[in-house]
């Protein structure tokens, strides 16, 4: 065997030791826990993990349900899970509530770049305009965002006082319809389709967006555990290229990714869902917002006053430090994240 021959075959040994070594690793397993159940927006995790990009990228994904922004935040600080789904300002509340911990989770890229959170009301209670909420009943449970973050639509736009009816989730759009309250804060895509559900016409209610009203919060955001992020950033750079590779097919096409919702909650109602997640892609991540400042990241100045506002309308024990809650260098390229068509 001449030389050529023999660095030809010992080229092909090496690359079929290193191929035999890939196939061998165990891929990394990440537990993501999302902000709620299955429902549209969700295709946004689930369509990567059923189509195997996760997969591909060395990672075995499993995406369970949740039960609030809160509780990712928590499953998350306490290592139950790797990485999750949340509000920016529940994140922004737990470091700033818990300013000794060591497992404070991080936010590594934003999805909703702006809050989805709105206040509803019918048209037949005379509410048109955030100056008409003044002594008016609002509902919402006490952990909701919009609720939460009322004080900051409210000093925005000069709001009078108003009166706070608190209840489970399933309740606050049956209340609104009945009566109860007058108005209700949720995420636009959750409450107006809910409450068409309970036989409200879309074109009776009112909706009241906050980033429409002077309220630039950022929305929600992929977190990762402090665990994660010191002993393994390769795998959450490889969980967010493979999650920004699904989140284009996805804004692509949302008909076709409910698909991947109706696999892990088969009563979940395709033609509602598909269009909760069309809502969702127009209202709070293919925005004005998010196209101006690109898909995944943040702005600081915006960043910087989002967490002062948290600071101040939540009490927290100290103040909010922006720095310690995002960090952006676990992005892919700016090509890999420029997903969002122009409008």
């Amino acid at each position: 065997m001449n030389k050529r021959s023999l660095l030809q075959a010992a080229l092909a040994f090496a690359c079929a030791g290193a191929f035999s070594i890939a196939q061998a690793q165990t891929p990394t397993p990440i537990k993501f826990q999302l902000d709620w159940r299955f429902e549209g927006p969700s295709a946004f995790f689930l369509l990567p993990t059923a189509k195997g990009y996760f997969k591909d990228a060395g990672l075995n994904v499993t995406v369970d349900a949740g039960n609030g922004s809160g509780g990712a935040v928590q499953r998350v600080a306490s290592g139950a899970y790797d990485m999750g789904f949340a509000d920016l300002a529940a994140v922004m509340e737990f470091h700033a509530n818990n300013p000794d911990a060591q497992n404070k989770p991080i936010a590594v890229m934003m999805v909703y770049n702006n809050t989805p959170a709105s206040v509803m009301a019918l048209k037949k209670s005379g509410i048109a305009k955030p100056a008409d909420l003044a002594g008016k009943k609002m509902g919402a449970p006490v952990f909701d965002a919009g609720r939460r973050a009322f004080p900051i639509f409210a000093k925005a736009n000069g709001v009078g006082n108003v009166q706070w009816i608190a209840m489970d989730p399933p309740l606050r759009e049956t209340m609104l319809v009945r009566g109860d309250v007058d108005a209700i804060t949720g995420f636009t895509f959750t409450s107006l389709l809910n409450l068409e559900a309970r036989g409200a016409k879309a074109s009776d209610v009112v909706v009241l967006p906050y980033p429409d009203y002077g309220v630039k919060l950022y929305g929600n955001v992929i977190i990762a555990s402090p665990k994660l992020v010191k002993e393994n950033p390769e795998a959450i750079k490889a969980f967010l290229k493979a999650f920004s590779k699904g989140a284009k097919e996805v804004i692509a096409n949302p008909g076709a990714a409910i698909a991947y919702v109706k696999e892990r909650d088969g009563i979940v109602n395709t033609q509602l869902e598909t269009r909760r997640l069309q809502l969702a892609i127009d209202t709070v991540i293919n925005s004005p917002d998010a196209r101006a400042e690109g898909f995944g990241q943040t702005q600081p100045q915006r960043l910087a006053l989002m967490a002062s506002q948290v600071s101040d309308t939540f009490a927290t024990k100290s103040r909010v430090n922006a720095a310690e809650v995002w960090n952006g260098s676990f992005l892919p390229p700016a090509a890999e994240l420029n997903i969002l068509p122009r409008k």
